[in-house]
């Protein structure tokens, strides 16, 4: 039987076929080592962010309930496209034609419903601070599930196109046969679709964060805080005309209303400087022929996307004393079972109660050291007690 390597070459003579391109070894080398390493702290963080959100009552409300839409969303682009790109820089495409499909389906799935979910939690901070009184309707926890799902079905019905742009390519080289996950196509008619991706996840999401950050900066600190804002933060009804609580407490729900905002808009920030590189580069490729395609620039891109999708978790840590604890407290369950949960320091940040659902925090924060179970059984009632 004729060895493949001769049919290769035969080939080769007849169509002028050059030899097959390989990435240096320096280039695998950097790839494998920094994408293990920003997947692997990036799944771990999100899944992390997961947990605590849905393991912990009081860590249940509509901003965080988004975070958990991003971080999902997030996993997704990690799994997608940054575990892929691992064998892909050493051995090519080796997922076929069905893996092609599905891993550009999610690949664009992860990224739209990261940026709607930016653009959702910035939608609520500014109703919840600037508009505060409907923010008790607007703002619940339900409403944001039911949003968070319009999010998925919109975004996953969107990117069913990709089922039919995406294709695997085969091309013949001297020694052997490449296979490559591409566009069907052509990259003129690839472009449109390009730039209304550009224009509804990108330019819009950051177009609206900067209006909404930017009054939301003028009302928490560049104007006096509004009476009605100053009497939710006491602890008062926004219907009564006096709150019997001191500066104090409104200085600490002021206080956590900045902290939050700054995280929020840090997130948004990032995804903006994260995905330039990117977005820029298809830019302008749009309109110089060739295309600039410098490989240590496409890898810098990709590790720019994948850093994206693993720094929010490490932002909360660091911006968020809540989810600093909680991060904390799931790690030591982990490791000392249920048992941590009776002799470690819970603490809770008392939340305004209401039948609507407000996220607002109310009072500073307590720390209930808690020895015993039997001892201390602090409830959401409780929890309203100590605000009232």
């Amino acid at each position: 039987m004729e060895n493949n390597t001769t049919v290769f070459q035969d080939v080769a003579r007849l169509v002028n076929l050059t030899a097959m391109p390989l990435n240096s070894v320096e280039e695998q080398v950097i790839t494998i080592l920094l994408t293990t390493l920003i997947c692997g702290v990036g799944i771990a963080g999100n899944v992390m962010v997961v947990l605590v959100v849905l393991r912990t009552k009081h860590m249940v409300t509509p901003t965080n309930c988004y975070l958990v839409s991003l971080a999902v969303a997030d996993l997704i682009v990690l799994l997608a496209a940054g575990l892929p790109n691992i064998s892909d820089v050493v051995a090519f495409w080796i997922y076929g034609y069905t893996g092609c499909l599905c891993i550009t389906y999610l690949q664009y799935l992860g990224i739209n419903v990261s940026s709607c979910s930016i653009t959702a939690f910035t939608i609520e901070r500014y109703i919840a601070i600037c508009h505060s009184i409907k923010a008790q309707f607007l703002c619940t926890v339900s409403r944001a599930k039911r949003i968070i799902a319009g999010i998925w079905i919109f975004t996953s019905l969107y990117c069913t196109m990709w089922f039919f742009l995406a294709d695997t390519k085969e091309t013949v080289y001297t020694n052997g046969v490449v296979v490559t996950c591409a566009y069907r196509v052509s990259r003129s008619f690839y472009m449109p679709i390009y730039f209304l991706d550009f224009t509804l996840f990108y330019v819009v999401p950051l177009t609206v964060a900067s209006v909404l950050y930017g009054l939301i900066a003028r009302i928490l600190f560049m104007s006096p805080l509004p009476s009605h804002l100053s009497d939710r933060a006491g602890g008062g009804s926004v219907h009564q005309g006096h709150s019997h609580s001191t500066n104090k407490p409104n200085k600490g729900a002021i206080a956590a209303r900045k902290q939050i905002t700054k995280m929020l808009a840090v997130v948004v920030i990032l995804f903006a400087l994260l995905w330039m590189p990117y977005r820029t580069l298809v830019v302008v490729n749009s309109f110089i022929n060739p295309p600039y395609h410098d490989t240590w620039f496409l890898l810098f891109c990709r590790m720019c996307i994948y850093t994206n999708s693993a720094i929010n978790p490490i932002v909360y840590n660091l911006m968020s004393q809540k989810f600093r604890v909680a991060f904390k407290k799931l790690c030591r369950c982990s490791r000392h079972g249920r048992e941590a949960e009776y002799n470690v320091a819970i603490y809770y940040s008392v939340m305004k109660s209401s039948s609507h659902g407000s996220n607002e925090p109310v009072t500073e924060q307590e720390e209930l050291s808690a020895q015993k179970s039997s001892r201390f059984n602090v409830t959401e009632d409780d929890a309203s007690a100590l605000s009232a």
